[in-house]
């Protein structure tokens, strides 16, 4: 009895019935047409970078290749030994030390954060 009093003439009726009707032959949005569902980002998984594989260990090879390199290299520090010679960073400050002693290379700038020598000369002695 409410219903045909709404459809009787009342025109707010008229148009939540014909609102309601028109929601439920609706058709259930599909994953082919557009809509927020259609297709999500796909975000990219970043760039990665290679592991770098340095020697741990010092061989004959190395050491020799220590010894007659890094004296000619005009800045010294653990970075460049580490990037040119492929070595740990444990090793790069042992040779560093070493050649220091040997007085094969010369500090310029000693802090906690880096060390940076540079090739000894004969001048300079």
């Amino acid at each position: 009895m409410l219903d045909d009093s709404l459809d009787a003439g009342h025109p707010v009726g008229q148009g939540t019935m014909e609102l309601r009707a028109a929601k439920a032959k609706a058709p259930a949005p599909s994953s082919s047409s557009g809509g927020k569902s259609a297709k999500k980002k796909k975000w990219s998984k970043g760039k990665v970078k290679d592991k770098a594989v340095h020697a741990v260990s010092l061989d004959k090879a190395t050491f020799d290749r220590i010894m007659k390199e890094v004296p000619t290299f005009k800045f010294i520090s653990q970075s460049i030994l580490i990037e040119r010679l492929k070595i740990g960073g444990s090793l790069a400050r042992v040779a560093i030390k070493h050649l220091e002693r040997d007085g094969q290379i010369k500090r310029i700038v000693h802090s906690s954060n880096q060390l940076i020598y540079t090739r000894a000369t004969a001048a300079s002695d």
